[in-house]
């Protein structure tokens, strides 16, 4: 696993990161924040985030049950992770905030944050967001 380096859109808030998988963790939600959010997500370790810059600059937001953690920078508003409900030793990184990277991937899994496993009880429908370019742009 190789560190790469990520940071806000304002460069306030600066990490390195080691992902679990690479993008082939590549995930989008369709919580309630998710879906506002748009953001692609792929896996890391909690403590596989070393933060370079601006760790201070972050802010926390909570909503529902208040067990994941959503960060963003105070001066530029991307989100940059979260600590997830799902595995609490798991961050979702923003794959848009890392360096040589792209979020508009070609296949995109989408979880089931709706109907999340820990409330009702069941496994995630999982299902496929495809990019596909307009036609005709050059």
């Amino acid at each position: 696993m190789n560190a790469v380096k990520g940071s806000c859109h304002c460069g306030t808030v600066q990490f390195t990161v080691k992902l679990s998988d690479g993008i082939n963790s590549a995930r989008r939600c369709d919580c309630s924040l998710c879906l506002r959010r748009g953001a692609v997500a792929v896996t890391a370790m909690k403590g596989d985030i070393t933060y370079t810059a601006g760790a201070d600059n972050l802010t926390l937001y909570q909503f529902n049950t208040k067990v994941a953690e959503h960060y963003f920078c105070k001066t530029c508003g991307i989100y940059t992770h979260h600590n997830r409900r799902s595995n609490p030793q798991e961050a979702g990184i923003n794959l848009a905030c890392l360096a040589g990277h792209t979020p508009l991937l070609p296949d995109v899994v989408v979880n089931d944050g709706r109907n999340h496993p820990t409330d009702v009880g069941r496994e995630l429908n999982v299902g496929v967001l495809r990019f596909e370019p307009e036609r005709g742009r050059q």
